[in-house]
């Protein structure tokens, strides 16, 4: 039971960060997009790593894997330069 909340938990975070990116096309003053923006930053991380609380370590070891995984492609792709 405690997986499927964190799991829940986790796409709140990720829809708080998908949130970040419509807040300046809701027609708000600069001051509310900042408030906004910062509350939304600060929520996505609190539920992002109570998120990986509950799920446990093996769900962190897994999307640093992923990202490495991706981060590695990208290396191999660029071309070497010859000196």
């Amino acid at each position: 039971m405690a997986k499927l909340i964190g799991y829940i938990i986790f796409g709140i975070s990720m829809l708080c960060w998908a949130l970040i990116l419509v807040v300046p096309f809701l027609g708000f003053s600069a001051g509310k997009i900042a408030g906004i923006t910062t509350g939304l930053v600060i929520a996505g991380e609190i539920t992002f790593y109570l998120s990986i609380f509950l799920i446990g370590k093996e769900f962190l070891v897994k999307m640093k894997n992923m990202f490495r995984r991706s981060k590695s492609k990208q290396e191999s792709t660029k071309p070497e330069i010859q000196e």
